[in-house]
């Protein structure tokens, strides 16, 4: 396995739509084990193919393993069916943006349907940590980062560590 580097803002792949996974490959696999394995060291609880600079619908979580558990998952093809109503408020970190931590309003439950390593269909009701990070990461594979569901306030407030992180 291989620690991949992780894309910082403004690296523009970060703001590009990921395109779906045709076939599970081999490469799929060790790439999902790579992304894995570069999540745990960041230390994370989610990485996206985009964030690694691979344009394709997948993403890792794990949202135990900093409480001693590790239970890795792999989502290929990932799409979100069904949404609850009741939102979810709560700060978030990204990875990509460090240092920028964002309050993020996201619905508390959701259902989603998705492809695992071996070609099975999946649906699963995920809430919790495991709704919040699985939508945290699909808008990654969706050119949409946390910084874009910042309120005003909160973005003016990050706008110099951004500059900063523009900069460099």
């Amino acid at each position: 396995m291989a620690i991949l580097p992780i894309l910082r803002f403004p690296d523009p792949r970060l703001r590009r739509v990921a395109i779906p996974i045709a076939a599970i490959t081999d490469e799929t696999r060790t790439l999902a084990n790579d992304m894995l394995e570069t999540m745990y060291a960041a230390p994370g609880r989610g990485l996206a193919g985009p964030q690694v600079g691979v344009m394709l619908r997948l993403f890792v979580i794990d949202v135990t393993w900093k409480e001693g558990t590790r239970s890795p998952r792999v989502f290929l093809n990932p799409e979100i069916i069904e949404a609850s109503e009741v939102e979810w408020t709560g700060i978030e970190g990204c990875l990509s943006i460090p240092g920028v931590p964002a309050s993020v309003a996201r619905p508390a439950e959701v259902t989603l349907r998705w492809s695992d390593l071996d070609g099975l269909h999946r649906t699963e009701r995920l809430s919790g940590a495991e709704a919040i990070c699985a939508q945290h990461e699909l808008d990654h594979l969706n050119g949409r980062l946390i910084i874009d569901l910042m309120d005003e306030d909160a973005r003016a407030a990050a706008a110099t560590t951004l500059r900063e992180m523009a900069l460099a």
